[in-house]
């Protein structure tokens, strides 16, 4: 297994000839093909491309296992694999087989880790590695593309049966990363098939990053239509030109008309991706917490308590009061529900508020990527609640970056 910086084998020398007439065929045949043509589609543009094979694993859903789209070949593990390597630290990675070379090269649109491409040619050099690189970018946008409205990619990359209330979340989730060239924001959820009452959202709009964590009442499918309902509402406040305020009120407008019954906790965020200004809004919800230099500025972003969102009546919020604060390069903000700092192990003991920071930073620290830490994290808690969590888990964590640019 060797990771690569400058290809084994790497020559200078001729290119080899690209037929590319028959590589613009493909290129138009991709743009039709069906989710299951691709592991065939995925061939033919290698062979075009003179390598020789070519395969597309998907990471699952809960980022355990890399499935190939090859439905007769076996899964690999994200955590003890050259495949997962790759997947893990957004990096190639080439493994020596008898018969050649296998390049594992990360599926990644944006910022979003899909899976990855492995690459089988007999030799590597420059001119291969480039051409393997945009083989998986193509087969990443194509993945991206197709995946919104085909069954057969979402059934492929589930590993149980999922409850109806979490199809219906999971409808409205949009990825689990995103991000610019100076900030990123990420998020992971479990139960991953039994999700109900907790949710997150994530936007990038210009130079302004949107974010939100809700925690409805209640763990069945009325929790599951309130945070969808509550989603719905700050996505069309947001893309009409609302500012902060408006959106949340107009959340809670949208939740006190259809579901008057119901109500949510949650945080929403607006950073200034140029500035570092960062606005929020908290409603009955656990603040956020500001990590600042591998550590945990206590009550840096705490505010005075409001109400849930949804309330109606004469329970409901005249105005939400808006809180600002200034970020400083390399800031990260963490947002979670209850269900992170309150899973008990077999002998009762909470995980607690203290583990879960400090994972963050150690693994921060070591140079994990944010969506790596998060990964992480999610299979702490859930080893340490022998996988048999008692409430819905929901982080997210954004990043300002702006020496980036």
């Amino acid at each position: 297994m060797i990771p690569v910086s400058d290809p084994p084998h790497a020559s200078s020398g001729p290119d080899t000839a690209v037929d590319e007439n028959r590589l613009e065929e493909l290129i138009i045949e991709a743009q039709t093909a069906l989710p299951v043509e691709m592991p065939a589609l995925a061939n033919r543009c290698a062979s075009a491309l003179g390598l020789d094979t070519a395969l597309i694993y998907l990471v699952d859903l809960q980022q355990q296992l890399l499935i190939p789209l090859d439905e007769a070949l076996e899964p690999l593990p994200v955590d003890r694999s050259s495949a997962g390597w790759a997947y893990r630290t957004v990096s190639p990675r080439v493994a020596e087989t008898d018969d050649g070379l296998i390049l594992w090269i990360p599926l990644v649109d944006g910022a979003e880790r899909l899976g990855v491409l492995a690459v089988r040619t007999a030799s590597l050099d420059k001119v291969r590695m480039r051409r393997s690189r945009m083989l998986a970018h193509l087969f990443a946008m194509l993945i991206t593309s197709k995946r919104a409205y085909s069954d057969w990619l979402a059934a492929r990359t589930r590993t149980a049966t999922m409850r109806l209330p979490a199809e219906m979340l999971r409808a409205f989730l949009p990825p689990r990363t995103i991000g610019s060239s100076r900030c990123v924001s990420t998020a992971v959820l479990e139960p991953a098939y039994d999700i109900a009452g907790d949710s997150f959202d994530h936007s990038v709009v210009k130079n302004l990053l949107h974010t939100m964590i809700l925690d409805a009442m209640g763990h069945d499918l009325n929790a599951g239509l309130t945070t969808s309902v509550a989603m719905a509402a700050a996505r069309n406040a947001r893309r009409g030109g609302a500012d902060l305020a408006d959106v949340v009120g107009s959340v809670d407008q949208a939740l006190a008309q259809w579901l008057p019954d119901y109500f949510c906790t949650g945080v929403l965020c607006r950073l200034d991706a140029e500035t570092g200004m960062l606005r929020w809004v908290n409603c009955g919800h656990h603040p956020p917490l500001l990590i600042r230099g591998e550590r945990v500025l206590a009550r840096a972003l705490d505010s005075p308590p409001q109400p849930p969102i949804g309330l109606a009546g004469p329970l409901a919020p005249a105005a939400r009061q808006v809180h600002e604060a200034t970020l400083e390069p390399g800031d990260s903000v963490l947002l979670y529900t209850d269900g992170v700092v309150e899973a008990r192990d077999a002998d009762g003991a909470e995980f607690g508020l203290d583990r879960f920071t400090d994972f963050i930073i150690r693994s921060s620290s070591a140079g994990q990527r944010p969506a790596e830490v998060l990964r992480l994290l999610i299979h702490a808690i859930l080893d340490y609640q022998c996988n048999q969590l008692r409430d819905d888990v929901t982080i997210l964590l954004f990043e300002w970056r702006p020496q980036h640019r």
